[in-house]
């Protein structure tokens, strides 16, 4: 008798959570069926006019008419994009809260796991393009080549060069072209690096590695030089500026790019269709012009593609995340 009762018991109790999950599941399915019903935001962690801020902002221009609501952009800067990610973290995982984002979201665990968010908070919706990084210097700087900026630090130890923050891309790129190259920089901390570009101008700084939208105006106007990228090829808006594996430091190569990622849990229906829209966007010939005068390039992964893709960005990271920390 006591065996029954038990099983009586064990039974309904599984019948209760099918039921739960049964319910949870068609909520799931009734809210994507009906999704997006008002409008989008999208956080920027980045200062405004960053590359991240730029091209986030010519595609959800686009994916806004596509998905038939308004995408708002909100800006949430500082503490190199943890405060924004951190609130996307935090965010109903209901679709209508997504991250602009970059190799941040991985490279500022690694560099302070002491966050209040992880790489884990989050589900990647699709990465929408790419964009070149420069090391560039002022015009009246005496170095004309990479070669020549090495030689000049090795005299001069401790040149002040503008860093956009901690973490970011161009950060560690700079930490590990010390590395190899052996030379002293005194890192001058910026909020991004979009505010940079005035001190490289006027001389205050002596380098800085940017991404190439920002310090691209400047670059034509000839306010300042290119020495290298740190892409795997020459970039099509700089293609006299050698990489920086031609250079000699095939260790400083990395990939610039920009995304979307989404509060884990957020339906998978949901980010079916958020990724369709940003394929879509990145499709129109519109965003192509734009985001090519804006000095990057669109470069669509879907969901599942953008998942695979960072998890060999991660690995390609850690070893500038590690070459930072010995130095």
């Amino acid at each position: 008798m006591l065996n029954q009762t038990v099983d009586a018991r064990a039974a309904l109790k599984a019948a209760i959570c099918a039921l739960v999950v049964s319910a949870a599941v068609m909520s799931a399915c009734a809210i994507a069926q009906t999704w997006p019903a008002k409008a989008i935001r999208v956080v920027v962690p980045w200062p405004a006019g960053g590359v991240v801020d730029v091209m986030t902002r010519i595609m959800t221009t686009r994916m806004s008419l596509d998905l038939g609501q308004p995408i708002l952009i909100e800006h949430r800067p500082g503490a190199v994009s943890n405060i924004g990610t951190e609130v996307v973290a935090k965010a109903d995982a209901d679709g209508y809260t997504l991250l602009a984002s970059n190799a941040a979201i991985f490279l500022n665990p690694m560099v302070d796991p002491d966050l209040r968010w992880k790489s884990s908070d989050f589900m990647p919706v699709a990465r929408f393009s790419t964009s070149p990084s420069v090391l560039v210097v002022p015009t009246s700087l005496p170095a004309n080549s990479l070669r020549e900026f090495i030689a000049l630090a090795k005299a001069k130890p401790g040149l002040p060069i503008g860093d956009p923050g901690t973490g970011t891309p161009q950060s560690m790129s700079v930490g590990m072209l010390q590395k190899v190259a052996g030379i002293e920089l005194t890192h001058i901390v910026y909020k991004g690096g979009a505010p940079i570009v005035p001190d490289i101008i006027n001389g205050t700084l002596s380098m800085t590695i940017s991404a190439g939208s920002i310090v691209l105006p400047s670059l034509r106007s000839g306010r300042m030089k290119a020495l290298a990228t740190i892409g795997d090829k020459r970039s099509a808006f700089f293609p006299d500026v050698p990489t920086m594996a031609e250079e000699g430091y095939p260790a400083v190569t990395a990939v610039g790019w920009q995304g979307f990622h989404a509060p884990v849990g957020t339906p998978r229906e949901i980010i079916q269709k958020l990724s369709a829209a940003a394929g879509a966007a990145a499709q129109s010939e519109e965003v192509k012009t734009r985001m090519t005068n804006a000095g990057g390039e669109t470069s669509y992964l879907s969901a599942e593609a953008f998942e695979g893709f960072l998890a060999e960005d991660v690995v390609r990271w850690q070893a500038f995340v590690q070459a930072t920390r010995k130095k």
